[in-house]
């Protein structure tokens, strides 16, 4: 039996992935403004519609957008670990792995942008979120 720890620790990793949100959504404005300043139709940003953005600011969006897709299965363990009083060393260590794995992702995204380096930083990351879904599927099926 692992033991069971501060259930609140939880949100800590939690707290590092929207910390990491929030900066790429700062990343993406700043980008876009450089952008515009550096020429680019600003009547672009009403629909998207005309000459693409700079290949800079593609992917400052794209980091933002993915910080909206397998982050939330990421959020959603963590609360049902919280909910179910199931958060524990291995919970937390989980956790922490995604987060580590995201903020190399991330790194590797928005510097030099190599697509196996940062597939093998999802691969790990997604590997953490699903193992997380397997110990909270098993504490689910534990309490019913």
């Amino acid at each position: 039996m692992v033991a069971l720890v501060n259930p609140a620790t939880i949100f800590l990793p939690v707290l590092a992935v929207v910390a990491l949100t929030f900066v790429g959504l700062v990343r993406m404005g700043m980008g876009r403004a450089a952008a515009i300043r550096g020429g680019h139709p600003p009547r672009y940003y009403r629909a998207q519609i005309g000459e693409p953005e700079p290949e800079a600011t593609v992917v400052a969006v794209r980091h933002w957008s993915n910080l909206f897709e397998l982050p939330t299965l990421f959020y959603a363990a963590c609360v049902v670990a919280y909910v179910l009083n199931a958060v524990n060393g291995l919970v937390l260590g989980l956790a922490w792995a995604y987060v580590a794995a995201r903020l190399v992702q991330s790194a590797v995204h928005l510097t030099y942008n190599n697509p196996a380096h940062r597939g093998l930083a999802f691969m790990i990351g997604a590997f953490c979120v699903f193992a997380l879904w397997v110990v909270m599927g098993l504490a689910i099926f534990a309490r019913v």
